[in-house]
């Protein structure tokens, strides 16, 4: 075998990192055409060539499937998931020639240590690490998954193993949407039952210096609420006889910004506070009116909360800063009148609405053929990113309902985390127990369990979901639903139980993203073996108690 040893695993991690698998560029298809290449050279797929195959997805992309069957009566299956896509390399500055060249960019640090950060120069001294975009997160996952999928065609396990290497992890999750009913279309095929879903992203610190290892049985959920501010345009010399939406989006931002109120919190895990993602206003060129609409989208982790609960907290916090907004024109016109001794009136009153109220107030204004006309008049002539034109369509409804203003505008945009958690499922409590025992005796090391992974994950889209209340609230007032982008978690054609067990290392997403080697390609390829044994022996067991 080819893809075992420290050496083998890394050299294979190198030429997956050389590829610049940027979501949304060309990289993406490259690496998983390459990954195809190396396992068509195994006899196996080349007895089996249905077993191997490259999935397009709708915007011409594709992802890869790799099927090892461990004889026709077995059909026990476990999914190994990981994504081939990676953040841009922007953040590595006068490095970025390197970012995509591992063992170069490793070498580098090593000769000019004091380049970096006081942490990364003490990792350098007392470990051994692998710097470059993606080795950390996640294509060591990757490689620790090809080796898992040799080990299988070798006929180590007990149990079929589907591979499946999906892009667009780090924006819209595409990939894993679409992967979906190719699973479904498998499970017939192949007459297999998927018993676990596997997953390799690496460990993530719980705070800055912490060394712990973990592993997940489960994923932390996202939404991404935005608000369209719409005030009233004047001319700079009559500041009172408008509301200017910088100002309102200012507010919300001191209500929302690592606010308190949407911190969950569950059993010893803490969701972050929710942090904005998008802050503008939406004024195109410069001139002395000032700008009648802003936008800002913020980033919000959940654990069990329901849509309706997390709407309602979003409401709120929307009614606060409204308060804020008319106290400080208020004010503010009073302190004026004092200093010129003119009467200026600021009675600024703001309107407060979720998107499917805006939409049923356009309704009663134009009808609703005419703002369907609208919608897909934009739709048509579409050439704006998903944030950006679930932007764009608020703010069309907004204009036909002028007499609104100001107005805050609730909506949701894509894209949408489920939380998902196999903390209570019998089969994984089992498989935990077992590896958390294994680790410890065996290995002398612990290996903490963690009901949710925190920096988001493809596992949103098979696991059981801890909540589906509000699903509908969710689709009402997310414009590009059914427009561009679908939510399919409302009907899922598979759920499987998971679990996380990845590599450690450091910064994801960050120039000084690395891969610890000693561990991950050493200690964990046993671990994962470990696993998988287990949830075959587990799951048969089971089976024969019922």
């Amino acid at each position: 075998m080819k893809w075992q040893s420290k050496e083998q695993l890394t050299n294979l991690l190198c030429s997956l990192i050389e590829i610049p698998s940027i979501t949304g560029t060309d990289g993406e298809i490259e690496i998983v055409q390459y990954m195809h290449h190396l396992l068509s050279e195994y006899e196996y797929f080349q007895a089996n060539p249905t077993h191997l195959a490259l999935q397009p997805l709708k915007d011409g992309r594709q992802l890869l499937t790799a099927f090892v069957r461990k004889n026709p009566s077995v059909k026990d299956t476990i999914i190994l998931l990981g994504h081939v896509d990676v953040v841009d390399v922007e953040d590595y500055g006068s490095f970025v020639n390197l970012a995509f060249h591992p063992k170069q960019l490793t070498e580098t640090f090593k000769r000019d240590p004091h380049l970096l950060p006081k942490e990364v120069q003490e990792d350098l001294q007392k470990g051994d690490w692998l710097f470059g975009r993606g080795s950390m997160d996640m294509k060591a996952g990757i490689t620790l998954n090809l080796s898992l999928l040799e080990a299988a065609i070798h006929g180590e396990f007990d149990g079929n193993v589907l591979l499946v290497a999906v892009p667009d992890e780090e924006a819209n999750s595409s990939g894993m949407l679409e992967v979906l009913p190719v699973l479904k279309r498998f499970e017939q095929q192949f007459n297999i039952n998927y018993i676990t879903c596997l997953q390799t992203e690496p460990v993530f610190r719980k705070f800055p210096g912490e060394e712990n290892l973990y592993m997940y049985t489960g994923s932390i959920g996202k939404l991404l609420p935005g608000f369209y501010c719409y005030g009233k345009e004047t001319h700079v010399g009559e500041p009172f006889a408008g509301v200017n939406a910088n100002v309102m989006i200012s507010y919300l931002n001191q209500e929302l910004e690592l606010h308190e109120d949407f911190i969950e919190k569950v059993a010893e895990e803490t969701t972050p506070p929710p942090i904005s993602l998008m802050n503008r206003d939406l004024k195109e060129e410069y001139s002395v009116q000032t700008p009648i609409s802003a936008i800002a989208m913020y980033n919000l982790l959940y654990m069990k909360q329901g849509i309706k609960e997390i709407t309602d907290k979003l409401v709120q916090a929307a009614k606060r800063a409204t308060t804020h907004i008319e106290e400080h024109y208020q004010q503010k016109a009073a302190i004026y009148s004092a200093h010129s001794g003119i009467e200026y009136d600021a009675n600024v009153r703001v309107n407060i609405l979720l998107y499917e109220e805006l939409y049923e107030k356009a309704v009663e204004r134009v009808g609703e053929q005419e703002v369907l006309r609208r919608q897909n008049l934009l739709i048509s002539n579409r050439n704006h990113g998903d944030r950006d034109f679930s932007t764009i369509l608020v703010q069309d409804l907004a204009n036909l309902c002028k007499d609104l203003a100001p107005m805050i505008v609730l909506f949701y945009s894509p894209p949408f985390y489920p939380a998902v958690s196999s903390n209570n499922h019998p089969l994984i409590q089992q498989v935990t127990n077992d590896i958390q025992h294994y680790v410890k005796e065996d290995m002398h090391l612990h290996l903490q369990k963690v009901q949710f992974f925190p920096g988001l994950s493809d596992l949103s889209f098979i696991g059981p979901k801890t909540s589906t209340e509000g699903i509908d609230l969710l689709q009402q007032n997310m414009p590009l639903d059914e427009k561009g982008y679908i939510l399919r978690d409302v009907d899922n054609p598979i759920t499987v139980p998971i679990l996380n067990i990845g590599p450690y290392g450091k910064d994801a997403h960050q120039w000084t993203e690395r891969l610890e080697l000693t561990y991950s390609f050493e200690t964990l390829p046993t671990i994962l073996r470990r696993t998988i044994h287990a949830i075959f022996s587990y799951g048969k067991n089971d089976k024969n108690e019922n």
